[in-house]
């Protein structure tokens, strides 16, 4: 006699998180949206209070809803953002403990392109926002803490102004991680910082005069040079 296979039932919290995650990512609730309260929701699904909580519980984790307590709050849709990105890969990194190397190596691989789609795309605001860090990392010189925060930030500002939204969250992602493999001796000298300084001017140039491939050669220059003053340190 033909025998029957194991039967998995879902839990119904993971099928309502399923349920309300789908109508969330498909535009249904919006970011900000109230969701229904718990009591309605009960009373629309017919599932107990506790599955009703389990799975909000699972959309929070998830990111994508945000729960206030008190007589008004409620849950309120919170679409993912760069910075639970950053978090979750910042985790990831730490987590799996992914050398410095594999770090460096990502950065070669993305920044020669957003500087390129930078050139392409940047507008006015952009460009403004680029001068001014790059003015405040040249004030910077002689204060280590704060040019490697301005030198971020500069960084960070040409994904921005590539205005592509995945490649910006990744490059968010990795920017405290590339911060951390900075602050490391004898990769930071006077020198080192002067040569970063004249890297910046020459890829802000070819992003103001729109220069795609000189803008992605340039920082392909710059920080293949980076990584090879690290070479020594991570070897």
């Amino acid at each position: 006699m033909p025998k029957l296979t194991r039967i998995h039932v879902p839990k119904s919290c993971d099928v309502l998180a399923a349920e309300l995650r789908k109508r969330i990512i498909d535009g249904e609730f919006r970011n900000g949206d109230a969701l229904p309260v718990e009591r309605e929701l009960v009373l629309q699904t017919g599932l107990s209070r506790s599955s009703v909580r389990e799975a909000l519980r699972i959309l929070e984790t998830e990111g994508l809803v945000q729960t206030k307590p008190g007589r008004y709050g409620g849950t309120v849709v919170n679409l993912p953002s760069a910075e639970l990105l950053a978090g979750q890969v910042n985790l990831f990194v730490r987590g799996r403990r992914i050398a410095r190397q594999e770090i460096i190596t990502a950065r070669e691989a993305i920044e020669p392109a957003l500087a390129r789609l930078a050139a392409l795309n940047r507008d006015a605001q952009d460009l403004a926002e680029l001068d001014r860090i790059s003015i405040a990392l040249e004030a910077a010189m002689d204060d280590l803490p704060r040019f490697l925060e301005e030198n971020a930030n500069w960084h960070l500002a040409i994904a921005v102004a590539s205005h592509n939204e995945i490649l910006c969250a990744f490059m968010k992602s990795i920017t405290h991680l590339i911060l951390d493999s900075t602050e490391v001796e004898d990769v930071t000298s006077e020198d080192v910082r002067k040569m970063v300084i004249q890297a910046h001017r020459n890829v802000l140039l070819a992003i103001e005069q729109g220069d795609a491939d000189a803008a992605q050669r340039r920082m392909a220059r710059h920080v293949v040079a980076y990584s090879k003053r690290l070479e020594p340190v991570l070897s």
